[in-house]
């Protein structure tokens, strides 16, 4: 018997992406962000989420789509990673879904290599790209992160 596996779908550019449902804390309409000196680039900056200061991160680099102006109808995602909480600006969430674990194909077969990408899902209109959180920054990118907060 499979193990479902709950995904968070979202939307850039009109591509789809996932993450797996237990490191997604939750999801939020834009807010304004404040720019961090000394973070690293992949860092647009931090917000204030009920007294805790999370930096949000532009996914948009990570995954090489072209830039764009962040837009009031964007949400924000606030992700639990294993060392930080972290948000990332997304176009839209399109919601939770449940894939059997059997449909999932494991990145190492056909992305060796690629450290943030955990699986692809295969659907008839596309493919679904499964990103681990966890491995999203680099280590040099978590500690001038880090170092940035501290002088906060």
């Amino acid at each position: 018997m499979d193990n479902p596996i709950h995904l968070v779908i979202f939307i850039l550019d009109n591509h789809r992406f996932a993450l797996p449902l237990s490191s997604v804390e939750r999801v939020i309409r834009l807010v304004e962000i404040t720019p961090l000196p000394k973070a690293p680039e992949i860092v647009i900056g931090i917000v204030n989420m009920q007294g805790r200061v999370i930096p949000v991160v532009n996914i948009r680099k990570r995954f090489r789509l072209p830039e764009r102006e962040i837009e009031l109808t964007d949400h924000v995602i606030i992700l639990q990673a294993k060392k930080n909480t972290l948000g990332a600006v997304v176009d839209t969430v399109s919601g939770v879904f449940e894939y059997p674990e059997h449909k999932i194909i494991n990145t190492e077969n056909i992305f060796p290599g690629i450290e943030y990408i955990d699986g692809v899902v295969k659907l008839e209109d596309g493919l679904i790209l499964i990103h681990n959180i966890d491995r999203f920054l680099s280590l040099k990118e978590e500690r001038m992160l880090n170092g940035a907060i501290k002088k906060i």
